[in-house]
C-alpha cells in the first residue's frame, strides 16, 4: 500500500509541476488550469468513495465539481434549465417522459427484486436482456449482478444551450455519402443528425456519437478510475489506477477557444484527443496510451503507447486497437464506450436501428456500491429510457467481433451498453456505464459512475469506480505524447 501512495504522490507532483509552466495555450485567462483545483492526490479522491461496501457519494463532498470548481468555471458552465428544457426538446423533437410507458406499463416507479421477476413479467419486455440475466443474487461466474433495485421516474434530459443553438444552428448542413459516410467538410458543431431518419438512420446514431459527444463536457474532462477484476471464481487476478484526460479540438461551444482548438487542428481535420495513464499496478506503472481521432474515415485515428519497460513510444496498427487491455475485458476500440473507427473500407459494417424504450441503471444519488460479501451491486436506481438500439454486423471475418449491439439514448445520444459478439455468434463481451445528470450545467457524466465489463466466454469481469470533472486543457501541452513521457520518466 505504501507503494501505491508514492507512486500516486510522485505522478501527481508531476502532474501539477508540468501544468504549471505555461497557461492554456488560446484559451480565455479568465478560466483556471485544471491544475488549480483538481485534488493533489489519488487517495484523496478515495477517501470520500471507496469501491466496496460504500453508500458515500462524491455529492456534497469537497470532490463535488459544484463546489470543486472555480465559481467563475462553475459559473459558465450552468445555464437556465428550464430555457435548456425547452430548447433541447424543439432540437430533437420529443421529451423522454412523453416517449416512455408504453411497455409494462404496469411497472411504476419503485423497490423491486430479483424474486419479483415472476411476479412482473413485464420486466423482462423492458430491460436489456443482458441486463435481466443480472437480476439475482451476487455470485460466480460473474461480478455485478443486481439483487434488488428502485425504478425512478423517467426525466427529462437535456444539453446547455451553446450545444442546442449550434445543433439548431447547423440543422440540415451534415451531409452523408453514397454509403451514409459523414463528409467532415459539411460538419461544424453541435449534434450532426438530432433528428435521426431515412435510410441511414442507424449509422446516423452513431455519427451522434463520434462527432456529436457533447456529454462530458464536450469531452473536455479528467476521469480517475480504479478498476478491479475477477476470474470465474470471483477470485480478485488484477487492480490497475488510472487518469484519463480528454480534450476537443473542434466543433467547441462551451469554453474557449470556440470552434477549432487551433489552426493545427483546422489543417489536419482533429476532432477529439485523449490520454489514459496508468499508476497500477506496478508493472504498469507509467504506461501512456495517447489517442488522436481525426474527422476524415479515412484517415486512421492515431494511437501511440508508451511502455516504460522499453522506454519506447509505440505507434499502435489498426489491427493492435484489436488487442485486450491488459488486465480489463476490452479492447482498445472498446474504451471510452467505443472508440472504433467508422469506416467503408476498414472494418465496415452494415447497420439496422430499433427504437423502443428500456429501463438502465443511472445515478441519481451516487449512494451505490458493490459489495464485498456478495460481489453485487446495491441501492441500484434505474430509468425508464427511450434507446436506440443499433444493431452493427461485421462485414470483414478478420475483425475481432462479428457484430455488436449498441444501445444509445435517443434524448441525449450518450450510450449505455454494448454487446459485442465473437467470430462464432456467441455473446463475447459485454460494457455498461451508468450516467449522471447535472441538471443546471445540462450535462451527463461519469461523475459518481460505475463500468462494469465482462468476458462471457472466458467468465472474467472487472469494474470501475468512476470520479469524473470538467477539465479544460492546454491540449497540445497537456495531452501530447511528449509531456506524458516526461512524466512517466
Amino acid at each position: 500500500m505504501s507503494g501505491i501512495k508514492i507512486s500516486v504522490v510522485l505522478f501527481s507532483l508531476c502532474l501539477l509541476a508540468s501544468a504549471s509552466l505555461a497557461a492554456p495555450a488560446a484559451a480565455d485567462e479568465a478560466i483556471p488550469h485544471p491544475s488549480t483545483y483538481l485534488p493533489k492526490t489519488i487517495s484523496e479522491v478515495m477517501q470520500y468513495k471507496n469501491n466496496f461496501d460504500d453508500p458515500r457519494s462524491w455529492l456534497g463532498s469537497p470532490l463535488d465539481p459544484r463546489t470543486l470548481l472555480p465559481p467563475q468555471l462553475y459559473k459558465r458552465l450552468c445555464f437556465d434549465q428550464e430555457a435548456m428544457k425547452t430548447q433541447w426538446a424543439e432540437v430533437i423533437g420529443f421529451r423522454a417522459p412523453d416517449r416512455v410507458g408504453q411497455i409494462a406499463p404496469e411497472i411504476k416507479p419503485g423497490k423491486y427484486t430479483y424474486q419479483d421477476l415472476e411476479k412482473y413479467p413485464g420486466l423482462k419486455a423492458l430491460l436489456i436482456p443482458q441486463w435481466y440475466n443480472r437480476i439475482k443474487p451476487g455470485g460466480p461466474p460473474h461480478i455485478g449482478n443486481i439483487p434488488e433495485f428502485e425504478i425512478v421516474p423517467t426525466r427529462q434530459l437535456y444539453y446547455p444551450l451553446p450545444v442546442s443553438e449550434a445543433t439548431k444552428r447547423n440543422a440540415g448542413t451534415t451531409k452523408l455519402d453514397d454509403q451514409g459516410y459523414l463528409i467532415p467538410s459539411t460538419w461544424e458543431a453541435g449534434f450532426p443528425f438530432p433528428k435521426p431518419e431515412g435510410e441511414f438512420k442507424a449509422i446516423q446514431v452513431m455519427w451522434n456519437w463520434v462527432f456529436g459527444r457533447y456529454c462530458q463536457w464536450e469531452q473536455n474532462f479528467v476521469n480517475y478510475n480504479r478498476l478491479w477484476a475477477y476470474t470465474r471464481d470471483l477470485k480478485r487476478d488484477y487492480q490497475s489506477d488510472a487518469f484519463t484526460l480528454f480534450g476537443r479540438l473542434a466543433g467547441r461551444v462551451l469554453i474557449p477557444p470556440l470552434g477549432w482548438y487551433d489552426e493545427r487542428a483546422k489543417k489536419r481535420g482533429e476532432l477529439i484527443t485523449g490520454a489514459w495513464k496508468w499508476e497500477t499496478p506496478r508493472d504498469s506503472a507509467g504506461m501512456t496510451r495517447n489517442m488522436l481521432n481525426y474527422m476524415d474515415q479515412a484517415t486512421p485515428d492515431q494511437n501511440l503507447l508508451y511502455v516504460p519497460s522499453l522506454r519506447r513510444i509505440r505507434k499502435m496498427s489498426a489491427t493492435d486497437t484489436q488487442d485486450q487491455v491488459g488486465g480489463q475485458d476490452l479492447i482498445y476500440d472498446d474504451m471510452n464506450l467505443f472508440s472504433q473507427k467508422l469506416s467503408a473500407t476498414r472494418y465496415p459494417y452494415d447497420y439496422k436501428v430499433e427504437e423502443r424504450e428500456f429501463l438502465v441503471p443511472v445515478t441519481i444519488d451516487g449512494t451505490h456500491y458493490m459489495s464485498s460479501e456478495d460481489f453485487a451491486y446495491h441501492n441500484v436506481k434505474m430509468e425508464r429510457r427511450p434507446i436506440y438500439l443499433v444493431t452493427m454486423t461485421q462485414k470483414d471475418p478478420n475483425y475481432v467481433y462479428s457484430k455488436r449491439e449498441v444501445y444509445v439514448d435517443a434524448e441525449t445520444f450518450v450510450i449505455h451498453f454494448i454487446a459485442n459478439y465473437d467470430q462464432r455468434g456467441r455473446l463475447y463481451r459485454t460494457e455498461d456505464v451508468w450516467w449522471h445528470f447535472f441538471e443546471e450545467m445540462g450535462m451527463p457524466s461519469w461523475f459518481n459512475g460505475m463500468v462494469t465489463l465482462m468476458d462471457h466466454v472466458d467468465l472474467h469481469s472487472s469494474f470501475i469506480c468512476m470520479w469524473q470533472c470538467p477539465a479544460f486543457w492546454d491540449i497540445r501541452k497537456d495531452l501530447g505524447m511528449t509531456s506524458v513521457v516526461q512524466e512517466a520518466k
